[in-house]
């Protein structure tokens, strides 16, 4: 497979899942521009990736930032994995803001960066990843509003999917599903938080999601997808792979 992008962008690329995705971007050939608010962590992965990274710590979910970004260094490609830990607790002992906690990072961030590549716009053939969850399919009673926020982020797709359509923009956009694994900090949290509630010992519930998805899985679906000119517009993520949804 022969790399297209000269450049990309990938938001909440300090840990996680968009670590692995700016780690595999850079192996691809890809120059990658990784946004997160942890300075410190930024600078550890230009450290292990080299030059080929640019760190850029700043939020994410502003728009002014987006704008800029795009002017600046023109990707080809932007990833929006950045979002925060939700709240974990059933919803009688969750308040409107732990509630409502992810749609003002995980979701603004989505309509922030994928608004500013409309305006600007992106460069034709460009493709916008968005990072939503396995959550939206099966629920998720411990994280309060996280589902639904994640759910609007497959929505956001899909209406900016048409709108580039309409304008004759040419920017692909593809919603990725990854199931939940304990293979990253928010994902074990959610484990032990659930195993809690079920009355067991952590490990044993993780032992019951074998095999368990990887943050290099997810990452390899995201560059295969990306160069994908004939993907589908939402996948779910397994360990077997990237499969569309219906």
């Amino acid at each position: 497979m022969s790399n297209s992008f000269q450049t990309a962008v990938v938001t909440g690329a300090s840990r996680g899942f968009g670590r692995a995705i700016a780690t595999a971007l850079v192996a691809s050939g890809t120059g990658v521009v990784g946004v997160a608010r942890d300075e410190q962590e930024l600078d550890a992965v230009r450290h292990d990736l080299g030059t080929a990274f640019t760190p850029l710590p700043a939020d994410a979910t502003d728009e002014t930032l987006a704008h800029e970004v795009i002017r600046e260094h023109r990707p080809g490609l932007i990833v929006l994995n950045a979002g925060a830990a939700p709240h974990l607790a059933p919803l009688q002992e969750q308040t409107w803001e732990t509630f409502s906690r992810n749609w003002h990072a995980d979701t603004r961030h989505v309509f922030a960066w994928i608004r500013a590549g409309l305006r600007e716009p992106l460069p034709p053939g460009s493709v916008i990843v968005t990072m939503s969850s396995g959550a939206v399919q099966a629920g998720s009673p411990l994280s309060g509003g996280y589902a639904a926020a994640k759910a609007a982020i497959g929505y956001i797709s899909r209406y900016a999917a048409e709108e580039s359509k309409r304008a004759g923009l040419d920017i692909r956009l593809v919603a990725l599903y990854p199931q939940l694994t304990p293979a990253t900090a928010l994902g074990s949290a959610a484990v032990a938080a659930y195993a809690a509630r079920q009355g067991v010992d952590p490990g044993t519930l993780a032992e019951g999601m074998q095999p368990i998805l990887t943050a290099g899985q997810v990452a390899r679906a995201v560059v295969d997808l990306a160069h994908d000119a004939g993907s589908a517009a939402e996948y779910r993520i397994t360990p077997s792979g990237p499969r569309p949804l219906d």
